[in-house]
This record gives structure tokens, sequence and C-alpha cells, in this order.
């Protein structure tokens, strides 16, 4: 919050019913699993491992936990995505303090299994402590294992060694659902520790596959899904189950497989990434029904949308985005889209909503798919360097609203309303008698019309492409609105004070009218907030934002407990955060964050942190008397709205200073391609069959890197052979992902590079393989008798997502044919990938570079001998330069700043780095395809009060003049405060 002219001066002056797991189900359900009918109450308390049982149920409306309406409001986010488990807890308080009450997590096989039969869930992978830090900081959990999960990963999440097995995956193909129940037995073992149900965890559904759109209708389908469903009820888990319906096609709803006698626990969901250039889409209440219209297609069980779009996946050359990146997936998808989208999904009764991204976070090393660049960013509303968004203000409002507002956990289609220039949704709680209204602008120009409501014609303005939400007959405690032109935020209880929380754009007026039979006493402690009684009418106003919070207290009246109304503007709302704790709930104002709330005796203990210079107020349970800010006690005073309120601001963050990149060492690599290198070590390339989808080339041998066991990052071929006499040229086939490339020698001398072509946005933007020739000609010099040597290094990309389950994830990569022109001489093949998982970083860390296998990329590697050089470099050569240095940070402890590694040169330089820092893979830059330039180095990897490594592997491709050019760290953002974060691997190789 900055600082206004009176943050300081102006407010001184002193019953759950018990149920069956599940609810309604498909056709015929039993009766016992029908849910009785439950009113309109208070939310659940948030969850917490407390050792009891607990029941989760659902009807038509919404789940019900423990008997009482819950609303999830879910964000998606993957560890995997960030390999600083410190760093968890941080992205999980601020999706909590934000209004989510559930993270959603994909958990990526890959990810986890190097080999058949080894799986390793620690350091990095440890998703036992993923699950023990959400329920620590109080979030339900959706767990979605796959064993297919998409998710833009290598192979859809499928482990490269499943590519060299046999068996059709994602099919009942016995031979595939021995490597699957394997992975759902380590995943499971885990997961049933953490169950919501036994009090031991807040894992609250679970997901199995994704997105599953083929063999709906054929056994191996309908098998497949009743053989994961059983195989996960047989290994403990007792939540509702769910599948997530890849474009709201009616698949996989209750009844349509057999659930083992099992009804009632099955939850039909769908997703969906509308464009911002659509008109938001009815997927509910007001669709057009049937089995292909969202939750219609189960009217039964609650409207669950498991994906809905926080925004957009980027590819290589950045052609969704025009280049721009996600920053213009941000724009474009900003908190007016979430307004519209978000708003209309709440109206159409989807009461489980997941937000996918909330955030996106980095695929390093090979994790990304094929359609992916390094950056998963996704224009979420957490950036990929861990900052809070503006595009956070709808979904925090939203979430705390779902939270805190227990009308809207019911609502029901009401009579249709219309008002000029707005498409507009009207429901209404059975239960309470709230009327709720939507109100959603598409047009280019803002509507200023009158809004027709059951409290009469309320006059409201609705900017272009944008939306509002308006409700009559809330109950604000033990209060009554009439109505309000600005949205409800939250209305909660703190010790014997009632406060709701109203919002809107920024300049807009709230207007606000209480029912008030007897006068009450009402105090304006801000002078923009008006009042006036008017019979049994209290009417308030404020214009939000002008000067920060505006607060009106009422007291007397109908009754004796006071009632605290707050009117925020966007930029103010995201201030507020309401903290349950065993002794009642707070409301704190003026951080930019809250993460933590203790009471200790008389004290509030709060942690959190801030940017600038901020003011500090709670509302809490009586007798408090102090605060204490991130351990250090605050002066405070006591004002006439009952709040304890800092005399002196909350320090903002200091500078950061970071460091120029100098001091740089350099040597060059790849002797693989020299005739007289020792390959007797690799492996000979001698199969003549494969389970692979693309075809072996007649007479083979087989060439495919993941039949020999390599499945990530580059691979090196040489090819043996006697006698070049009349080679004119060699035509070299490979298949690879998106950007893939092929540079070859012949007896070390270079015959030329290959990459494949950017993708456009018309047909190649999803395309997972790619499958070329090179064409390479035989300088004459080298067609000679004797013993020759070609050599071949493919950067092979990764592996296609298998999206509509036809094994394309076994599609081949490397090389797969190699033809001479003018000469058939006979090729002896050896080949050579990544030398190993690494035992801490994972097996996604590391490809086939010499330099790689040799530990170049590593901190301790004695590196004295290179050659000292500065950037930045302009050189000309085929293969690959590595580059080396060391850099120390001296970051303040107190402070959380984001560091990240920016590149950029001439875009016409073919060329392309491999970022190493402290050992970990962090992506690849491509300096004339983009649209990356700059790489998040995640703290705990990064070691900000430290020495760091950072390495380079820079694959040149001789066509043009290639760098590193401008290499230099970049802030990407600090705050005050932050968590303590531990180094994810001590120095040393």
């Amino acid at each position: 919050m900055a600082l206004d002219r009176r943050t300081f001066s102006a407010l001184a002056g002193s019953a759950a019913l018990g149920f069956a797991l599940g609810g309604s189900g498909g056709p015929g359900v039993s009766p016992a699993y029908a849910a009785r009918d439950v009113p309109t109450g208070p939310a659940p308390a948030p969850p917490r491992p407390d050792g009891k049982r607990h029941t989760v149920g659902h009807d038509s409306y919404s789940l019900l936990v423990d008997g009482r309406r819950l609303v999830v409001w879910s964000g998606e986010m993957h560890p995997f995505r960030l390999p600083s488990p410190s760093l968890w807890r941080d992205v999980l308080q601020k999706m909590r303090a934000h209004g989510f009450n559930t993270v959603s997590v994909y958990v990526s096989w890959n990810y986890h299994s190097p080999a058949p039969g080894r799986y390793d869930f620690s350091g990095v992978r440890d998703l036992d402590l993923f699950l023990r830090t959400a329920a620590e900081t109080g979030l339900y959990v959706i767990l979605r294992p796959g064993p297919y999960i998409n998710a833009e990963v290598d192979g859809g999440g499928f482990p490269g060694w499943l590519t060299a097995t046999k068996g059709t995956a994602r099919t009942s193909d016995p031979d595939y659902l021995r490597y699957a129940d394997e992975w759902l037995t380590q995943v499971n073992r885990i997961a049933r520790r953490h169950l919501f149900t036994d009090g031991s965890g807040t894992i609250l559904l679970y997901q199995i596959e994704n997105e599953y759109d083929a063999h709906v209708t054929e056994p191996a389908g309908r098998d497949y899904m009743a053989h994961l469903y059983r195989k996960v009820r047989q290994d403990g888990i007792d939540v509702p189950l769910f599948h997530n319906d890849k474009g709201r096609n009616g698949y996989w709803i209750p009844g349509s497989f057999d659930t083992g006698g099992e009804q009632g626990r099955w939850l039909y969901g769908f997703d969906g990434y509308p464009s911002p250039s659509q008109t938001p889409p009815d997927w509910g209440h007001f669709g057009r029904g049937g089995l292909t219209g969202g939750a219609t297609a189960s009217p039964r069980t609650p409207g669950f949308v498991p994906e809905f779009g926080g925004g957009w996946f980027d590819p290589w050359g950045g052609a969704w985005f025009d280049g721009k990146g996600y920053a213009e997936a941000r724009r474009t998808r900003d908190a007016a889209y979430e307004r519209r989208f978000y708003l209309t999904n709440l109206a159409n009764g989807l009461t489980l909503h997941n937000v996918y991204m909330t955030f996106g976070g980095t695929s390093w090393g090979w994790l990304p798919a094929p359609v992916v660049y390094t950056s998963y960013d996704y224009g979420a509303a957490i950036d990929e360097a861990r900052n809070v968004t503006t595009k956070i203000a709808p979904m925090h409002q939203l979430g705390h609203l779902l939270q805190r507002v227990p009308d809207f956990a019911r609502l029901d289609r009401a009579a249709d309303v219309r008002a000029e220039g707005l498409k507009v949704y009207h429901l209404t709680n059975p239960d309470t008698g709230a009327h709720v209204y939507v109100a959603r602008n598409d047009g280019t120009a803002a509507v200023t019309t009158d809004l027709p409501t059951d409290a009469g014609p309320l006059r409201i303005t609705v900017p272009a492409r944008d939306a509002r939400m308006l409700a009559t007959g809330l109950s604000l405690g033990r209060r009554t609105m009439k109505y309000c032109t600005a949205e409800p935020m939250m209305n909660l209880t703190a010790g014997r004070l009632e406060i709701a929380v109203f919002t809107g754009r920024r300049g807009d007026m709230a207007d606000l009218v209480l029912k008030c039979p007897a006068d009450p006493v009402v105090q304006r402690l801000d002078p923009e907030g008006a009042w006036a009684y008017d019979g049994d009418e209290l009417r308030m106003n404020a214009p939000l934002g002008q000067e920060g919070l505006t607060r009106i207290l009422v007291t007397q009246g109908e009754t004796e407990i006071p009632l605290l109304v707050l009117f925020a503007d966007d930029a103010t709302a995201v201030r507020l955060f309401p903290y349950d704790t065993p002794s009642g709930t707070l409301l704190v104002y003026g951080p930019k964050l809250l993460r933590h709330v203790e009471l200790r005796g008389s004290e509030v203990h709060l942690t959190g942190d801030t940017e600038e210079a901020a003011g500090l107020e709670v509302w809490g349970p009586r007798g408090i008397t102090g605060l204490v800010w991130n351990g250090r006690k605050v002066p405070t005073r006591v004002t006439v709205s009952g709040s304890l309120m800092a005399t002196q601001p909350l320090p903002g963050v200091p500078d950061v200073v970071l460091p120029e990149l100098g001091r740089w060492r350099t040597r060059t690599e790849n002797p693989e391609a020299g005739p007289g290198f020792d390959d007797a070590k690799w492996r000979v390339a001698d199969r003549t069959s494969s389970y692979s989808v693309t075809p072996v080339p007649r007479g083979g041998p087989v060439l495919f890197a993941d039949d020999y066991g390599f499945h990530y990052g580059d691979v090196w071929y040489r090819g043996t052979f006697e006698d070049a006499t009349g080679a004119e040229e060699v035509a070299l086939s490979y298949t690879s992902g998106t950007q893939g490339l092929l540079m070859a020698w012949l007896d070390g001398e270079p015959l030329g590079t290959h990459r494949m072509p950017v993708p456009d946005k018309d047909t190649t933007i999803r395309k997972g393989s790619w499958d070329a020739t090179a064409v390479l000609p035989v300088r004459e010099s080298l067609r000679t008798p004797g013993r020759h040597v070609l050599s071949v290094l493919v950067r092979r990309m990764q592996h296609d997502q298998d999206g509509k389950a036809q094994d394309t994830h076994k599609a081949a990569r490397g090389l797969t044919a190699a033809v001479f022109k003018g000469a058939a001489p006979k090729v002896t093949w050896r080949i050579q990938g990544e030398a190993g998982a690494d035992p801490v970083r994972g097996p996604l860390n590391n490809g086939g570079l010499y330099g790689e296998r040799e530990g170049w990329h590593l901190p301790g590697f004695p590196d004295r001998d290179w050659e000292s050089v500065s950037l930045p470099r302009a050189e000309r050569r085929q293969g690959v330069t590595w580059y080396r240095t060391d850099f120390r940070l001296s970051v303040p402890q107190d402070v959380d700043a984001s560091v990240g590694l920016t590149l950029d040169d001439d875009p016409y330089r073919a060329y392309r780095a491999q970022i190493f820092l402290n050992g970990w893979n962090m992506g690849q830059y491509i300096n004339n395809v983009g649209p990356q330039h700059t790489f998040v180095l995640p703290n705990g990897i990064l070691r900000t009060r430290g020495t760091n490594t950072l390495a380079l592997a820079v694959l040149s491709e001789f066509t043009t003049l290639s760098g590193p050019g401008d290499v230099r760290l970049t802030l990407l953002g600090r705050t005050a405060g932050g968590l303590p974060v531990t180094p994810v691997l001590s120095p040393g190789r």
C-alpha cells in the first residue's frame, strides 16, 4: 500500500451433517449416495492434518465437506517446474493469501523415474514434502498423477525409457499397464499418507489420466479407465476421483465405465482455454445443454473445470504472441479477461474451478515438450520469477468471496434480466433469497446503463471487454444489504466486529444501502466516505481508490454488534488479507503479502513481504494489544474502528546490486568429430527392430537414440567405414522435436549443419515430431580409400506428447538413416548420449555433450587451464564451445531477490546455448529464434549470499558468426521479507 496522507492520523482515536463419500452419481445412482439437501451455511474451516475423519460428498451445486458446502477455488502449480523446495512454500503462501483454497498439481512420471523399476522421490522430487507444505499452508490439494499428464512436458509425462518398451500406452494393453501400475503404486504410497478424509493431509480430489479423448467407445479405453479406477482404490485412495475431459465432449461422465459397483464417487470435469477474442462461453446453467455443454453433461455432479485458462503456452519463435513472449499473454489475458470469463463460469454454476496456470514456473533442463521453450511463465498471475502481478486482483477478490460469503455455493438460475449493451446473468440463492447479477460487456466501448434488480434499477458502468458482479439481499453478519453497486469481496467477524468489504475499479463510485429498521450510529472514518439515513435505509458511498481504503463504522440500530464497511479499489483490495487462527479470524491491511499469523498471548505475530514503505492495520480477536512484524515489534495505537494500526510504516525493500559477469574462461569441445577419438565404450547400433512408431529403414540398423537408452538431450553418432571413393554427398535423415538440429563431420572436417524450421501459427505450432533429411556434399579431398569416420551430432529436443493416444511419444529421436550418393559403404555405427541420471538433479538435467559427460558444467570443475576471454564474442565454427565464470552475490538476508540471466545478440547469428547454473541445466537459448532472452535462476539453486558457477555450452552452426554476445544478470523482483531458502545442492561436483 502506498502511504497516503491519512494512514497514521485519520483513524487515531484511541452443523455438520455426516455424508458417505460422494453424492449423486450417474444414472440409476443408489439413494445411499444421494446427498440430503444441504442448506446454505458457513464454509468448512481451512484444512489441516488434524487426525480426524472427514467426509467429502457432493450434490449438483458443490462439494460437501463434513456436511458444509465448499466452493473449490484452485490454482495450478507444478513442483517439478520450481526445483527449489524452499520456494514451494513461497508460492503456496502467495496463493493462499490471494484467495485460493486449493492447489492443483501434476506429478510427472518422467521426473521421478530414470529407468524401469527405479523411482526417486527425494530432494527436488520430494512429493511428500510438497504435500506436507501444502497442508501446513492450509490448502486443499487436487492430485493429478496421470499416468499421462500432457502438461507441455516431454512425452506428456511418460518417462523416456517407456518409448523403448512393448505395449500400447494409454490403453488396456497389459504390457503398458504393468508399467503404469508400477508408477501409480509409487505415487499412491505417498498420497495415501496425505488424504483429507482420514485427517492425515489435505488431498481432496484425485485425477486419473488426462484429456483422454481416444478409444472412448472401445474396450481398450473403457477397460483402461476402469483399471486405473480400480488400481487407485486398491492403493487406498478414498477421496472422490475424476477425469479432465478435453474440450467438453461428455466423455467419462458417471456411468460411462466400470467402477466396480461403486457409485457417487466419480466427478465429471472438463477443461477450457477460450481466447480473449472469443465471447465467454456458457458451460453450465446458461449454455446449450447436453453432453457437449460442459457441466450439463453430468447434471447430478457439481460444475467442475479442472483446467481453465489462466494464460497460454508459447512455442519456439513465439508465434502465439507475435514474438512478444509471455508479457503479451499476460496483457491479452489480463484482469479484465479474468472477470469476463471467471464470472461467466461462476454464473454457470462452476463451483470447482482450477486456474491453469496460477504459477507456471520453468521447464528447466530437458523437461519441456516440443511445443514450448524453457519458460513456462504462461502469462500467469504469479510470474515465473514469483512476482504477484496485477492479474491477481480478480482471483484475490473472487477467492475470498467464495470462502467468506456462503451464498455463492448454491445458486440457481433466476428470471432473465436485460440491460442495454450488456449480457446479464441473474441467479438467486434458494435458501437466503440473495440475488447475484453478472453484467458483462463484450463490446469495445464502455457501457453505462440501468441494471434491473429485485431492489430496483441500479445505474452501472461496465468498461469495454470487462464484467462486474453485483448482489442484492446479502447478509452482512446481523445486518442485511439491500444492494451495492460495488462487488462484495468478503464478510467476516473479527472479535465482536463484523466486517464487510466491497471492491471495484479505481474511480468507481460505490453505493451501498443497508436495511436498517432502527436508527444506527454511523461514523465516517475517512473523508472520502459519505452516508445518510432515510427511513429504514442507511445509504453509504465512496469513490474507490482515491486514498486507499475507505472505512465507515455502523453501530447500534437493530443490533449492538458493530459493522465496519470497507471500500477498496483493486490495488487496495489485494492488500487486504483475512487469516483464520484457532483464536479467531483476523483481517490485515497494508503489506504487499501476508504469509503467516500466530497469536501469542496478547501479541499478533505476522510474517510477510513489503516492496515499498507500507502501513499495517489489524482487526482481530479481542484482547490483542501488540503487533510483531517479521520478528520486530511494531509501535501501534488503537483506532476508532477497533483495529491496531502501526504508527510507523513498515520498511520497504533496500536496493539489490548485481555484479557484472566477467573473467570468462573458454574451451572448445566435440573431440568426437575427430577420426582418432576413442569410441570403444560407446554403444554399437546393431538393433534391427524397434517398438518405435517410426519405421526402421530397410536394411537397418536402428539408429533411434531411445532404443539404446539415451532419452534426453544431445546424442552423438560415429559411423566407421572403408573407402569413400566416389562419395559425392551423404543424406542424413533425422527426427526430432521442435527446433531439432543436426551437425556432421567427415574425418573431422565439417560437412554442414541442418536445423528444423521455426513453427508457424497456422499449421505447425502444435507439431510434436519433425522429420528432415540433410543432404550434405562431400568435398573431393575426402573421397579417398581407407578408413573414414562420419561423426554426427543431433540435438534431438524432446518427445512428442502423444495427446491422441497413438504412441507418438515413441516417435524416433536422433538419426534414422544415412545414405551416400556415389558410393555405398558398409557403415558400423556407435552411439553415445547422456552419461546417466544425475543423482541430485535427476534424469532430465543432462544430455550427451562431451562437456556434460566430463563434468564441465559442474561447480568445482578444474578449469584453470582454459583460455581467458571476454564477452561479447564473435567467431565462426561448427560445434560446441564452453564458457565458464564464477560470480558472487551478497543479497541482504531479509530480502527475497529474484534474479535472471539475460542473453542478447545480433538476431541474425545462428547459435544456441545451454545454461548451467551450479550444475543445473536452466534452459536453452536460441539466439536467432527466441523469443526467450531472460532465464530465471531460482533461489536455492542460485546462492544469493555466496559464490555461483555459470557455464554456457554454445552450439554454433558455422553459417553465421556466433556469440555469446551480451550476458548479464537481471533483477526480476525484490521484496523485504520472503522465506529462508535452503541451498538445493552444496557447492562441489
